[in-house]
């Protein structure tokens, strides 16, 4: 099922299947924010904003606002 980045809720894990948009930050990609990598929310702050993630290794936070822009496929739990 397909859902976005900013649907996840926290401990859950999943992969990055495509962007909403076509600008999306350089930082993100940089940091290995792309298609086929997977990603799990590890916290998010109070207010639900912004997000904080690993993905493949790389820790970062993002507002909620640019999680919604990115399309995921949920990692079942075994």
């Amino acid at each position: 099922m397909i859902i976005t980045l900013a649907d996840l809720k926290r401990g859950e894990k999943a992969i990055i299947k495509e962007f909403e948009v076509e600008d999306v930050p350089l930082k993100l990609l940089e940091m290995g924010c792309l298609p086929g990598n997977e990603v799990e929310l590890v916290q998010i702050a109070p207010f639900k904003d912004p997000m904080y993630l690993n993905i493949n290794g790389s820790h970062l936070a993002i507002r909620r606002e640019t999680a919604a822009h990115i399309k995921v496929e949920k990692i079942k739990d075994e």
